[in-house]
């Protein structure tokens, strides 16, 4: 919803967030003659003279739009004044069609903030956990030399730092209830009651939970005190801390340094006094701190951003006529753009940048430049300033270049915190707009020499997508959204940008046309160089968005296709899964081939963009998180190791590592083609490492496809397989666990709580497959995911039938899995002593593993435990039995092959098995 924002500004210098500095000179830089131009100014606390609309200048006086290599109008600072006055009460309205902009914006460096803060808070107990020394002697020290400060002169100041930190506050609301803000008010009170709280759920944390070195440095017992320990957060001073920063105040210099100044009075008052300590200072300062950012970010602080009426008489002040405006399509990066009309002269393009937009997307910036190396990611200008230029200086260059780009006119600030770039206005459609058969080789071939005009002068445009090629007409093209581009870029960069455009192109009208258009302006040679860029990691956003999109859509338009053909007995199942497979092919691959097509001798070897990998990042976070289960979780006081049987242990390491041979063997057994039984089993080792960071049974299936296909075999078959093998696995799994139900039964003489096991996992299988049937949107989840894994599985197992031994081993190996695990916590039960029959362990383990595994935690930690404890301890086995015999069962199956399988997947990965 659109309409004519005719918004107020608040009469503050330090929220407004907008002002129009005058032009050097107080004129409007078409020279003397033209009369004095009207004084505007977006700064507060200014007197501003505007004199009336019949002394503006005539339309025919316009000053003269700058030609495009002009250097930016530099602004001047305004003359410093004492009257207010509101620049938008006398200036004449204009209209600007725009929507209205939101009352309160989330600032991301505000979540900055409260973060650094939180972090800060943590790390004062640990300091205060761990370095009892330092903190000792600290207040020792002070404690020492307390007694040379006077008593009567502590007094005073005591006295007085009381009343002033209170004072100052209270007079800080007062003017700012005059200033008519009482909505940072009502903030400022909202965070200092929220800061309050968390001082009382603090000192009761302290006094209640904490460790005692924790609690020694954050209080301590004042002389003049009857046994009652100080408090380890100041009750009044985080209140004001919180209350003076969500207020504004590091927009006021004067009652910034007023505050910190009886803040600091304060803090030493009663340090000197002993009723506080320095680590208590800290804390009482972090938590004022971040409640107040905290607050901010949540409920949202005022938008300051400048209006479009700010933004026509910032143009004024430039020399402009406007007559009207309209908000315009973003520009990448939030750069909001306004189509402005004059009374005389042609219609603008103007981008205002401004400090809410430089800070939006941040972390995703950070997270680039962490993951991409230097030459990769194009580095942010630190202030407003520094993009003003950054992007001044690149629309000059472009334009020096002869590229087909927008002219930049003029540049100016608009305030303190926002600044505009105008530019001349180009008629034209993006190639996000056209359709299809509108993108000619004629137009592609005027958009790529404009990159080459570029690239010849070493200039970077970085966002060649869509949004960033206008289409002039049906011949000519032109570059805009130039503002993240560099100079002086290196020939990687340049690659990027060819890689980027082909890239472009093909999403929208195919590799062939895309990489021949190239071909005929760039020449082989260069279209080939950028074949090592051809990656992912190296698109942008959008771009990247895009490619997965197109993917996926792909496969599932095949995957349809062919299973309606299959059915109708058209095609095969085998041509079915060659026709899935020639779909998956990403379109960069389809790129590389055309390229090689026109350079038979490009480079193939992908270019190192990435310094951190996500799955390197995954390593670590997955060791870590396994380091840290292993310390909490599996305690030498709950193995009982000085009551273990180290040859039944012994005995149970056996078994645990026999499994991995199983696994291997069921895997194999159920691919035609022929598999390296030794990379097979390291690669079911690798697995024992996935499933810290996903559920085992997901991890596997990722881990075993991902395997076949490095191995040669097609996707479709590669899933087939897998597919096959874990149904298999689930017929015997149910077969097994019946077959061991009855001979449990059989050897108990009927006793029920020998096979009690059987009928809780028969129960739970029950209700389970009740509620997937009954709940639409899961039974849809489930059927779908059933219908891809298993699609091609019947074809799959006939064609195994045709080798007997492929079967035998593919069954005997679902056999013997069962039986190494089972064989393992039997062995781990009578090694603490237990006496349980082996086909009452394999009901317990067939149950209990399938219940606990339902819940999908990495590797099943936690419910896995539970139910086995559970379900041995209903087979009779004791609970000081059954509870390290578990432990130790899980230890050998799940915690020591996880640094052997990390070993084993890094050298699969090296060797390309993976």
């Amino acid at each position: 919803m659109t309409g004519t924002a005719d918004v107020g500004v608040d009469r503050d210098s330090d929220e407004s967030g907008s002002a129009v500095p005058p032009a050097p000179g107080g004129e409007s830089g078409g020279g003397p003659e033209h009369g004095p131009t009207p004084e505007v100014s977006l700064i507060k606390d200014l007197t501003i003279k505007t004199p009336a609309p019949e002394k503006a200048p005539e339309p025919a006086e316009r000053p003269s739009v700058p030609a495009p290599s002009a250097p930016p109008v530099p602004p001047s600072p305004p003359a410093p004044q004492t009257e207010y006055h509101d620049p938008l009460e006398d200036a004449p309205h204009l209209d600007v069609d725009e929507p209205l902009l939101a009352a309160r914006a989330h600032r991301p460096s505000d979540l900055i903030r409260f973060l650094a803060g939180v972090f800060g808070i943590v790390a004062v107990f640990v300091l205060a956990g761990i370095a009892t020394s330092t903190t000792t002697g600290i207040e020792q020290d002070i404690a020492t030399n307390a007694p040379h400060f006077s008593v009567v002169l502590s007094t005073i100041t005591g006295l007085v730092s009381s009343v002033a930190v209170l004072a100052v506050p209270l007079a800080f609301a007062v003017e700012r209830l005059i200033k008519r803000d009482g909505l940072r008010v009502a903030d400022g009170v909202l965070a200092s009651v929220l800061a309050y709280g968390v001082s009382l759920g603090i000192d009761w944390w302290v006094a209640e939970g904490a460790s005692e070195h924790i609690r020694e440095a954050l209080t301590r017992l004042p002389m003049d005190s009857n046994g009652t320990l100080t408090d380890p957060v100041h009750g009044y001073l985080a209140p004001v801390i919180a209350y003076m920063t969500a207020v504004g105040m590091s927009s006021r210099p004067r009652w910034r340094v007023a505050l910190w100044v009886v803040v600091v009075f304060s803090g030493v008052t009663e340090l000197l006094g002993g009723y506080t300590t320095p680590l208590s200072l800290l804390l009482t300062v972090l938590i004022g701190w971040s409640v107040a950012y905290g607050t901010l970010y949540a409920i949202g602080s005022p938008n300051i951003r400048p209006t479009g009426q700010h933004l026509m008489i910032g143009l004024r002040k430039v020399g402009f006529t406007p007559d009207g405006a309209h908000r315009a399509p973003d520009a990448p990066g939030g750069t909001r753009r306004y189509y402005v009309t004059q009374q005389d002269g042609p219609p603008l393009d103007v981008h205002i940048i401004d400090r809410e937009q430089q800070a939006s997307g941040f972390f995703y910036r950070a997270w680039r430049r962490l993951r991409l190396r230097s030459v990769a990611v194009r580095r942010s200008p630190q202030s407003l300033r520094q993009a003003l230029e950054q992007e001044a200086l690149i629309a000059y260059a472009a334009a020096a270049s002869g590229a087909r780009a927008p002219q930049l006119v003029a540049t100016s600030e608009l305030g303190p915190d926002a600044a505009i770039l105008v530019y001349e206005n180009v008629e034209g459609r993006t190639l996000d707009e056209l359709a299809d058969e509108e993108i000619t080789d004629e137009v592609m071939a005027s958009l790529w020499q404009s990159v080459a005009a570029l690239h010849e002068r070493r200039i970077a445009h970085r966002r060649l997508t869509g949004e960033s090629l206008l289409v002039v007409d049906g011949k000519t093209a032109c570059l805009v959204n130039l503002s993240g581009g560099d100079i002086a870029a290196t020939d990687l960069t340049l690659r990027i940008d060819v890689a980027q455009l082909v890239t472009t192109f093909a999403l929208r009208i195919g590799p062939e046309r895309a990489v021949a258009t190239a071909n005929a302006v760039l020449g082989a040679e260069r279209v080939a160089q950028a074949l090592p860029l051809l990656q992912p990691v190296g698109m942008s956003r959008s771009t990247r968005i895009d490619l997965a999109k197109l993917t996926k859509e792909r496969k599932a338009a095949a995957r349809a296709k062919a299973l309606e053909q299959v059915a109708a007995g058209e095609r095969t199942q085998q041509q079915a899964e060659e026709d899935i497979a020639a779909a998956g092919e990403d379109l960069l691959s389809r790129i590389r081939g055309q390229i090689l097509q026109i350079a038979p001798e490009a480079p193939m070897e992908p270019a190192k963009l990435e310094r951190l990998k996500p799955k390197s990042l995954i390593m670590v976070i997955a060791l870590t998180f396994a380091a840290y289960l292993a310390l909490t979780t599996i305690k030498p006081a709950q193995l009982k190791l000085s009551q273990m049987n180290w040859v039944w242990a012994a005995a149970a390491l056996l078994a645990a590592a026999f499994s991995y041979v199983a696994a291997a063997m069921s895997l194999t057994g159920f691919v035609p083609e022929r598999l390296p039984f030794r990379r097979t089993v390291a690669a079911q080792l690798a697995g024992s490492f996935v499933k810290l960071v996903a559920p085992a049974a997901i991890g596997g299936i990722a881990l075993n496809t991902r395997y076949l296909q490095r191995a040669g075999i097609r996707p479709g078959q590669a899933v087939a397989s897998v597919g096959a093998s874990q149904l298999a696995g689930l017929a015997g799994h149910l077969l097994l666990l019946f077959s061991f139900g009855l001979i449990t039964g059989s050897q108990t003489n009927g006793d029920l709580s020998a096979s009690r096991a059987v009928i809780i996992g028969v129960l739970t299988a029950a209700v389970l497959a009740l509620v997937v049937a009954a709940v639409a949107p899961l039974r849809r989840f489930v059927l779908g995911r059933l219908r891809s894994l298993f699609f091609g599985v019947v074809p799959r197992m006939l064609d195994l039938m045709q080798t007997p031994s492929k079967l035998l081993t593919g069954f005997g190996g679902i056999l013997l899995l069962t039986l190494s695990f089972t064989a393992c916590l039997d062995f781990s039960v009578q090694a603490f002593g237990g006496e349980v029959s082996f086909s009452a362990v394999a009901v317990v383990f067939l149950t209990a593993n399938a219940a606990g595994s339902a819940i999908p935690t990495p590797g099943g930690i936690g419910p896995v435990e539970v139910a086995l404890i559970g379900a041995l301890t209903v087979a009779d086995v004791p609970p000081a039995v059954a509870t390290p015999a578990v432990f130790l069962y899980r230890a050998l199956t799940f915690w020591l092959p996880v640094l052997p399988g990390w070993i084993a997947y890094n050298v699969l990965q090296r060797r390309n098995a993976l």
